[in-house]
């Protein structure tokens, strides 16, 4: 792209030029600020990526663990119990709440499973036979919800942050390389035209100096030249006046002794 249209339509003037001063600097402040929430998040987004990674393999772990543990209650019962399980769940004991976390000026929701004690009754459950393999299964799949509860809460701050990475991404570029490189042209078309007004007005200064400085040198000469001639005509006034015989326009009268 020249750098005729890499800049902006503006008049060259001292205003302008503050102007695109001012947005020049207003430009690099946000590309730094714009920068530094980017390295942020960015940071942030590792550390998830690196829980999720963590959550994913204990999830694994527990989802095995909890198959295993019902195997052992099918086995030890002699059959499903899942219709027992229905009929003794009144009410959900597994509750979610949701808080925000504040991360350079991103609200990522967060996901925090609790228990709530509620009429449900599982005391006849396995009662016959396999009591203990039931419990311990129960409490092997409240595991396995609460890390489906934490994995659920990491992925959804992924996809957030993704998001708003590439877009703050997408700023900090074009901030960094159209927004600025345009100001930066349209300061130095500005600097240039100004600089060009200068030298013009430098050059008609001197000129209209010059015409002055002949003007005067012409009006003194005149001057001069007047004035040679006032005094060449006086001289000659003078040489008329003192010219005669001071004394033959005076009669002499005859002295007698």
């Amino acid at each position: 792209m020249s750098g005729a249209t890499n800049r902006e339509a503006v008049f060259p003037t001292r205003q302008s030029l503050g102007l695109m001063k001012s947005k020049l600097k207003g430009a690099q402040i946000g590309h730094d600020l714009l920068k530094r929430k980017s390295e942020a998040l960015t940071k942030r987004f590792r550390e998830i990526t690196r829980r999720i990674d963590e959550a994913k393999r204990k999830m694994g772990r527990v989802m095995q663990i909890a198959a295993f543990s019902l195997a052992e209650v099918t086995y030890a019962v002699g059959g499903d119990i899942g219709y027992q399980v229905q009929e003794s769940a009144k009410s959900a004991r597994f509750r979610l709440r949701t808080k925000q976390e504040n991360v350079s000026g991103v609200f990522l929701p967060a996901f925090e499973s609790y228990t709530t004690e509620g009429n449900n009754d599982f005391g006849l459950t396995g009662l016959g036979k396999g009591g203990q393999q039931v419990q311990r299964c129960r409490e092997t799949y409240a595991r396995a919800v609460e890390t489906l509860v934490e994995l659920a809460s990491l992925q959804t701050a992924f996809v957030i942050l993704d998001e708003v990475i590439k877009v703050v991404n997408r700023r900090v570029n074009a901030i960094e390389h159209v927004i600025i490189p345009r100001t930066e042209n349209t300061i130095k078309y500005i600097n240039s035209e100004l600089d060009e007004l200068d030298r013009e007005e430098f050059f008609r200064l001197k000129k209209v100096q010059n015409k002055k400085q002949r003007d005067t040198a012409a009006q003194d000469a005149e001057m001069r030249a007047k004035r040679e001639e006032a005094e060449k005509r006086g001289d000659k006034e003078d040489e008329k006046a003192g010219g005669g015989d001071i004394l033959g326009d005076e009669e002499d009268n005859d002295v007698i002794f």
